[in-house]
């Protein structure tokens, strides 16, 4: 088993920054694909970055790329989401989420067997 926890979320002005982190038990977290997703009231949740296990590939969706970067310190058991530049339309529940195989591919919720229990983004204008 794996548990995650998410911790960084706040409230920010639009334009600002915020690190998101993931806290992961279990030595196996060291060979889990990690993403971040988030969900808005009234959306699906959605796919925000995806990282390896080794943390040499990494995934964004169109959204956030360029803005956004996703990390990892498997020592650490940690997962990061560095949120720069942020917009209005980030404001969510962030969640990471892990996973061995990620069957369905990276960027879909369903391929992540282990979620963290959400952190909240707030991004005023």
């Amino acid at each position: 088993q794996v548990q995650l926890v998410e911790s960084g979320g706040g409230l920010v002005q639009a334009g600002g920054s915020l690190r998101l982190s993931c806290a992961a038990s279990g030595r196996a977290f060291r060979s889990y694909t990690m993403g971040w997703f988030r969900q808005a009231p009234g959306k699906e949740r959605e796919f925000v970055a995806g990282i390896s296990w080794s943390g040499y590939n990494t995934y964004y969706a169109d959204s956030v790329a360029g803005r956004f970067t996703i990390s990892r310190h498997n020592a650490k058991n940690l997962g990061y989401l560095e949120m720069n530049s942020l917009k209005p339309e980030d404001t969510a529940v962030y969640y990471c989420a892990a996973d061995l195989r990620v069957q369905f591919g990276i960027h879909h919720a369903v391929s992540y067997e282990y979620w963290g229990q959400g952190t909240q983004v707030t991004v005023s204008l």
